[in-house]
């Protein structure tokens, strides 16, 4: 335990200054609250109104996670297809491109357009966003076998599912978790986005009317909340990327 916190203070010290100089020069200078708050403010309005800022963290949580799981799932199906089909993959992978070329803010509102302004259109807005990542690493992981074990497995007459199974799924969980690792933070993001844009609630509606009346302290507050957890979720899914390493490489 003593060793994990001081490897853990050992990595934060940079934001731990930054934070301490942000204090010290909203304080030094007096800078009015309109403009820019304390990080100790931004603490106090958090713990202010922790009902509040709870509801929107479960909800915004809650969508990024089910819209995570289902983009990685998705991606995840379609990647074996296209390792099962030539077809399949040149019918897939332009079209996954170009999902992945157009920035998320253009996506929201043709998605609100089509579906409406609803919880479901922010589900499918993270899914999106957490399709492309899983779909490119595990159709490279999939074809990232140990040399000459595919011929190998074909002269001893293994069938195609039985292959996938035995050989190109464990050689893809390396490269899926890191699909995972890129996906689990920009799931957090892409959801503050669609539910600010949109205004279906969470931490994303939360910043959008905090903004609007000007608090800055309860913006920042859901934007603290929100960097928070995708760092968290970056951290989570970079262990188990090293926990795959270590058992699939």
């Amino acid at each position: 335990m003593t060793i994990s916190l001081k490897r853990l203070f050992g990595s934060a010290w940079i934001v731990l200054a930054m934070l301490a100089a942000w204090e010290a020069v909203v304080s030094v200078y007096a800078i009015n609250s309109i403009v820019m708050v304390s990080p100790s403010t931004i603490v106090k309005e958090i713990l202010d109104h922790p009902h509040e800022f709870g509801v929107a963290t479960l909800r915004t949580v809650l969508l990024a996670t089910a819209g995570l799981a289902l983009g990685m799932t998705i991606g995840t199906v379609l990647a074996v297809a296209t390792w099962f089909s030539r077809f399949v993959s040149g019918l897939l992978t332009p079209i996954s491109i170009i999902f992945a070329s157009v920035p998320v803010v253009a996506i929201i509102p043709i998605l609100a357009r089509l579906f409406g302004y609803e919880t479901g259109t922010v589900l499918a807005i993270v899914a999106i966003i957490s399709f492309f990542p899983a779909f490119v690493f595990t159709t490279s992981g999939l074809r990232s076998l140990p040399p000459g074990s595919d011929d190998l497995f074909r002269i001893l007459g293994v069938g195609k599912l039985r292959r996938l199974y035995h050989l190109a799924l464990p050689a893809a969980v390396p490269q899926w978790t890191i699909a995972l690792r890129l996906a689990a933070a920009n799931a957090v993001l892409s959801a503050i986005v669609a539910e600010f844009l949109m205004g279906t609630g969470g931490l994303g509606y939360v910043f959008n009317v905090a903004r609007g009346d000007l608090d800055m302290s309860h913006a920042l507050g859901a934007s603290a909340i929100a960097a928070v957890i995708s760092i968290a979720c970056f951290f989570t899914a970079t262990k188990l990327e090293r926990k795959a390493r270590a058992r699939w490489s």
